[in-house]
């Protein structure tokens, strides 16, 4: 019997690099589906995560930290928020009180800004972290926030430690509108195995490589095989800007690029739930962060917007 007041909607979480954006998608889903990294700048693209029960449906959209773009890949980026920020109902503006305890690094944004005052969906402030702080910084900084009557709803939360999350959502639901499903109840995501692998070998190379190395990478899945009986086959690149980066993803005698595939394929497995047999390989492809065709070949292609 169909539910006749069932809710579902759309819900944008936006923020500055490394406030928890991902950690915050994964902890109101309760399955690791967006990739998480101490560094900042991990999410590149719109995720998309649906949470999905009786009474209602969130469609979630994760996005890339605001930031000043310093080339087209950037530019992209944040392309992905303020189209993820149109197509919601709800929006969370999420800060991180351990870095930014006042709100400033956040609210004079000018980026935030033209989100706060330009777009009239219901928004939601999430002070995260709260586990790093103390309750005198939370209450000030809510103090500073319900003076600008910007937010229907502040809520303090740690993603990492679980606290607030079900009251979180539970906000979230109060202000989603009458819909029925965009989805079937199974589905977690809109988008594909091969985008998870290659996102989960990306995740690696952030946590494995120092300084720009990560930032200058993208991983490619060129080939990707289910096969009856034996072991998935995953032929994938990671793509480098420049030749000498080449060397130090490979590693003294190929030991760094082994290390990453077995710690990559270790997740693969755990996340397709079967056994795969990966293959890395190096490829230079010279500033591809500034090629627009290179860009829309690795999915960062932005449909424009009327």
């Amino acid at each position: 019997m169909k539910n006749m007041n069932h809710k579902a909607g759309y819900v944008s979480l936006i923020g500055k690099p490394n406030v928890g954006k991902s950690t915050l998608l994964n902890a109101m889903l309760g399955t690791k589906l967006s990739i998480t990294t101490s560094k900042p700048q991990t999410t590149r693209k719109k995720i998309v995560g649906i949470h999905s029960t009786n009474d209602y449906q969130i469609i979630f959209l994760d996005t890339p930290g605001i930031l000043n773009p310093e080339y087209l890949l950037q530019e992209r980026m944040l392309e992905f928020v303020f189209n993820s920020v149109k197509d919601s109902d709800i929006i969370l503006i999420i800060v991180d009180i351990k870095n930014d305890p006042t709100g400033s690094k956040t609210f004079e944004d000018e980026k935030v800004q033209k989100i706060l005052n330009e777009f009239n969906q219901h928004k939601i402030l999430v002070i995260n972290k709260i586990d790093e702080s103390n309750e005198a910084e939370i209450d000030n900084l809510k103090k500073i926030v319900s003076e600008k009557n910007y937010f229907t709803k502040i809520i303090p939360t740690s993603a990492t430690m679980g606290i607030n999350i079900n009251l979180l959502i539970d906000e979230i639901v109060s202000l989603l509108p009458e819909h029925p499903k965009y989805y079937p109840d199974e589905q977690l995501s809109d988008e594909n195995e091969r985008f998870f692998v290659s996102e989960i070998i990306r995740e690696k190379v952030f946590e494995m490589y120092r300084d720009e190395i990560p930032y200058s990478t993208e991983v490619e899945i060129e080939d990707f095989k289910e096969r009856e009986n034996r072991k998935d086959y995953i032929r994938a690149n990671i793509i480098v800007e420049r030749e000498s980066q080449k060397p130090i993803i490979i590693g003294e005698k190929g030991l760094a690029i082994k290390k990453l595939g077995k710690i990559s394929r270790e997740e693969i497995e755990n996340f397709l739930g079967r056994q795969v047999f990966l293959e890395l390989f190096v490829k230079v492809r010279e500033k591809w962060r500034s090629n627009p065709n290179m860009l829309n070949r690795l999915g960062y292609k932005v449909e424009n917007e009327d």
